[in-house]
C-alpha cells in the first residue's frame, strides 16, 4: 500500500486544488482552515479556504479543470489524535455517507465533484483531539498540521517547478 507521500505525490502530478474545511471556533475542527491558510500564505497555488460552507466552492473547484480536489478536514475515524487518513471518493462515501457537520456530507460532495467531469476527489483527514470551543488547535494536531504543510509545500514546489507530469513524478522521492 502506498504511503502518504506517494498518495499526495500522485495528486501533485496534475493540477490540484486544496480546500480547507472546518470551524476555527471549535478547536481541532478548524484544522483544515488553518492548514489551507498556511499553504496559501506560503504560495501554494489553487488553495480555497472554504470554512464551514464547502458546498459554496464546489463549482469553482471543478470549473477550473483540476485533476484533483483534496479536502483538508478534521474527521473522526477512530484513530489516535493527530493521525492522518487519505481517502478517495468511494472511501469517503462509505465512511461519511450522509451524516456530517457540513450541510452536505464529504461523501456526497466527493460524488458531485467526480460526476461533474475529470476532477477526482480526495480527503486528507486528520483525527481531532478536541472540538471544544477554544479557537486553538491541540498540540498533537498542530504538530500534524506542521508536518502536512511541509510535505504539501515540498510536493507543490517540486511539481510547480517542472513542466510535465513525468518530470514531476521523477522529482518526488518515494
Amino acid at each position: 500500500m502506498p504511503d502518504l507521500r506517494e498518495q499526495l505525490g500522485e495528486c501533485f502530478q496534475g493540477r490540484t486544488c486544496l480546500m480547507g474545511l472546518g470551524n476555527i471556533d471549535y478547536g481541532d475542527d478548524g484544522l483544515g482552515v488553518w492548514l489551507a491558510e498556511k499553504l496559501a500564505a506560503t504560495g501554494v497555488p489553487d488553495v480555497i479556504v472554504a470554512g464551514t460552507m464547502p458546498e459554496r466552492f464546489i463549482d469553482s473547484a471543478t470549473a477550473d479543470d483540476f485533476d484533483y480536489l483534496v479536502f483538508l478536514d478534521a474527521v473522526e475515524f477512530g484513530a489516535p489524535p493527530g493521525s492522518v487518513v487519505f481517502l478517495n471518493a468511494e472511501e469517503m462515501a462509505a465512511r461519511f455517507p450522509q451524516v456530517s457537520t457540513h450541510k452536505i456530507s464529504l461523501g456526497l460532495m466527493a460524488k458531485l465533484v467526480e460526476e461533474k467531469g475529470r476532477t477526482r476527489a480526495r480527503l486528507l483527514g486528520i483525527q481531532p483531539e478536541s472540538l471544544k470551543g477554544s479557537g486553538e488547535l491541540s498540540k498533537v494536531v498542530r504538530d500534524t498540521l506542521d508536518l502536512l504543510s511541509s510535505l504539501i509545500i515540498e510536493l507543490s514546489n517540486r511539481c510547480n517547478d517542472t513542466t510535465t507530469s513525468s518530470e514531476c513524478r521523477e522529482s518526488i522521492p518515494v
